[in-house]
């Protein structure tokens, strides 16, 4: 994996364990915890489009049968999570958000995904914060050009977190 990242210096560090976002999701999607995981750091610095590109270096792990799999929310916007446990209707916000990145993905048109503070009110609202939105970049970049991409997972919640899953191939 660090040949297909440079010139980007990678380094293992075994002190930190993995992140609450890979674990709560492999530990749902592989409960005997019996496959290897490599995951990688986050630097927000970057502009999205570096991470796009990270996502397209790491394209050819797949075809040697690699899981890329980016654990974030579409929409994480916590400053407007209806905490508690009442049931809440979505933002409007959220879902026009959240439709417009479906379209954008079934369309493959990235560039908009890239540049999502672009996309307006909704964007911002639904983007505060780029960790968790970033995510979708890498394994939007390690698609390929056409591949089939279905939703598994889908549904809000506390009305301004996304669950929506994308899966190509």
């Amino acid at each position: 994996m660090r040949e297909l990242l440079q010139p980007l210096e990678v380094r293992a560090d075994l002190s930190w364990g993995l992140d609450h976002g890979s674990w709560s999701v492999l530990r749902h999607v592989f409960p005997a915890a019996d496959v290897p995981v490599v995951q990688l750091s986050i630097d927000e610095t970057q502009p999205p489009a570096y991470h796009h590109e990270l996502g397209r270096r790491l394209r050819p792990l797949r075809d040697e049968g690699v899981l890329v799999l980016g654990s974030g929310d579409v929409v994480h916007n916590l400053h407007s999570y209806a905490w508690g446990r009442h049931p809440v209707e979505p933002f409007d916000w959220a879902l026009r958000f959240e439709a417009k990145v479906r379209e954008l993905i079934l369309r493959g048109d990235h560039q908009p995904l890239m540049d999502y503070q672009s996309l307006g009110a909704d964007a911002e609202l639904s983007v505060p914060a780029p960790d968790h939105y970033l995510p979708l970049l890498y394994v939007l970049g390690a698609s390929g050009a056409g591949e089939a991409v279905t939703f598994p997972v889908e549904g809000m919640d506390g009305g301004s977190i996304s669950m929506l899953a994308v899966q190509f191939g």
